[in-house]
């Protein structure tokens, strides 16, 4: 149990009891949308206990604040509230969080970072403190920022948070499946990690030849996890996958999307929606499906995290018109027994997409490296 430590200075403090926010923020990710993922803790101030604990419920209800808040009860009366994201002050499907914690009693707030949803934009915390409430704002920003990064892109750039996912073997090479028949050269705890990826996204997107070369199913298979599998979306600009594939036979189990070119042929658009996929026409540019459209398509319907997963030619795909926020590589230790393709090495084949390496740790026998894209302050 988290207790405040004897001389510790209240930012110090304060960071402590905000990455317990981050934390929770994290642990539904890829389950709320349309709402962002938040954490909220209640700390008594003078003990420095944590009473309770919130975060945002699967289907973006009830907010972090009304379930911390319900768990602590009376408790919460002259406390303090850290939260990820701003306490919301709109009426939506429920009534504002910001009022809750007035008629809570909450003596403080601390917050991550403003909402910058035109519903909120401030418009919360100036409720509280017009309410007599202290507030303290830019806590743990930059993560706080980073874990409400899909909900920040959808309602300010009308895209997803796109993450990519690579494997590789360890001379950085690709493989490639054949006749429906997956490659793999990473092992059993990377691609445990890879599905756990899956689950914290809204959905995961592959081009045309990864479904004819490795007939996925794109689902989540950690035990407990089918659930949280995302939509899957393909790329296809001639409708060109076959109808017995994997994913359009699951297609009313787990969503498929698909988006296509606007000459692609109406037989085929009829059988695929006839199965229960999406099929979504955009325009195309230099003879490729214009990604722009895509993403704000995918924006639309409620995606704030999209997983890319392949391949290589989508991978670039996104790095040229810039819908790069995250890459996610894990790479094998030993030599790749199997057919690849070739791929320059790791991150270098992103042209103009300013990453930095922000974690590289072990998995199992394999290397996980996380990039994150460089934004200016």
């Amino acid at each position: 149990m988290a207790k405040v430590k004897p001389n510790e200075p209240s930012a110090e403090r304060d960071a402590r009891f905000m990455d317990i926010a981050l934390a929770l923020a994290r642990r539904n990710l890829g389950a709320t949308a349309p709402n962002p993922s938040v954490g909220a803790v209640i700390v008594d101030e003078a003990s420095g206990e944590v009473i309770a604990r919130g975060w945002t419920q699967s289907g973006g209800r009830p907010h972090a604040e009304t379930e911390a808040l319900r768990r602590a009860g009376p408790r919460a009366r002259g406390a303090t509230m850290y939260v990820t994201l701003e306490p919301c002050s709109h009426h939506g499907g429920t009534p504002p969080c910001a009022d809750a914690l007035i008629e809570a009693g909450i003596a403080r707030v601390v917050v991550g970072i403003e909402d910058p949803d035109a519903r909120v934009a401030g418009r919360g915390i100036e409720r509280l403190r017009a309410a007599g409430i202290s507030v303290t704002r830019g806590v743990r920003s930059a993560e706080a920022d980073w874990v409400t990064r899909g909900h920040i892109l959808r309602v300010s750039e009308r895209r997803p948070f796109i993450q990519l996912k690579l494997a590789l073997d360890a001379s950085g090479n690709v493989p490639r499946g054949s006749d429906g028949k997956p490659v793999w050269v990473t092992g059993p705890d990377a691609r445990a990690r890879g599905h756990l990826l899956r689950a914290m996204s809204d959905a995961i997107l592959v081009g045309r030849s990864t479904v004819a070369d490795d007939d996925p199913e794109l689902t989540c298979r950690l035990p407990g996890l089918y659930e949280r599998s995302p939509t899957r979306v393909v790329l296809a600009r001639r409708l060109d996958i076959s109808l017995e594939c994997k994913l359009v036979r699951t297609a009313r189990s787990v969503p498929v999307i698909v988006f296509c070119g606007p000459e692609a042929p109406d037989e085929q658009r009829a059988a695929l929606t006839e199965r229960g996929c999406e099929v979504v026409p955009v325009r195309e540019v230099d003879g490729a499906l214009w990604l722009p459209a895509v993403t704000e398509a995918l924006a639309a319907r409620n995606i704030t995290r999209l997983l890319v997963e392949g391949g290589p030619a989508v991978w670039r795909s996104f790095a040229r018109v810039g819908f790069v926020d995250e890459v996610v590589v894990f790479q094998a230790r030993g030599p790749g027994g199997a057919k690849l393709t070739s791929l320059d090495p790791p991150i270098a084949f992103l042209p103009g997409i300013d990453l930095m390496l922000t974690m590289h740790r072990k998995v199992g026998s394999d290397d996980m490296m996380v990039f994150r894209r460089s934004r200016p302050e």
